[in-house]
């Protein structure tokens, strides 16, 4: 059967390093990479070099919005002829600001494309497994708490990755009974090549389906 990758997420080198892993297994495969959308420079999230990899069919997606990601599977689907395997990548951004420094539209921002897109695009591509009785979703969340150690705090990185682990986590304990898989995957800032192998090993191996799989021996964030 030929695969049909589906990468989303926002733009990083993690999620670059997947995209080059999806380019050695599958002729064309599809990825949405947001940019960073805020007015100032976020940690985490350098050039991604992504849209020159082999094979990759760039999508476009707004985080915030039931429609696009409703348009972002169609238009995988499209592309693919099926998604086989739905690869969410969350880097949290490490953002540096006091709160008073932040306005409405920042946080709308941070909500939407860090939070909310991921409840949207599940919903879509659960939905298409479910019909098809059959597919693949793997969360792949980077561990940034080795950027610790400073005296300016990261206001939104612990709490964006909370959040996505905590739904990864619910997303997994609900799954059990469907006919897909869901993997959760951690993997640790700073040897991202490998970390894009790992993703792929986990879904390969088709073991453990819901529950984490840790990349490294030290992830801090991850207690089960």
């Amino acid at each position: 059967m030929t695969r049909g990758i589906l990468i989303a997420g926002n733009e990083s080198t993690l999620s670059a390093a997947i995209a080059a892993e999806a380019g050695k297994r599958a002729e064309h495969f599809c990825a949405a990479f947001i940019p960073n959308h805020l007015p100032y420079p976020v940690e985490y999230q350098q050039t991604t070099s992504a849209a020159n990899r082999q094979g990759l069919v760039p999508l476009a997606w707004n985080p915030g919005s039931p429609v696009s990601a409703r348009t972002l599977t169609l238009a995988a689907e499209n592309h693919l002829g099926q998604i086989t395997e739905a690869i969410l990548v969350c880097t949290p951004p490490a953002v540096r600001k006091n709160a008073a420094d932040l306005n409405p539209a920042n946080i709308e921002i941070i909500v939407n494309d860090y939070i909310k897109g991921w409840f949207f695009l599940v919903k879509e591509l659960a939905a298409v497994f479910k019909a098809r009785k059959a597919g693949v979703l793997a969360l792949v969340l980077a561990d940034t708490s080795g950027g610790g150690g400073r005296d300016d705090p990261d206001l939104i990185g612990p709490s964006v990755s909370a959040s996505f682990h905590a739904f990864a986590q619910a997303l997994m304990a609900s799954s059990q009974n469907e006919p897909y898989d869901v993997y959760g995957v951690a993997v640790p800032m700073g040897d991202d090549a490998n970390a894009g192998a790992f993703v792929f090993k986990v879904i390969e191996e088709g073991r453990n389906a819901g529950k984490w799989h840790k990349f490294g021996s030290r992830l801090p964030f991850l207690g089960r």
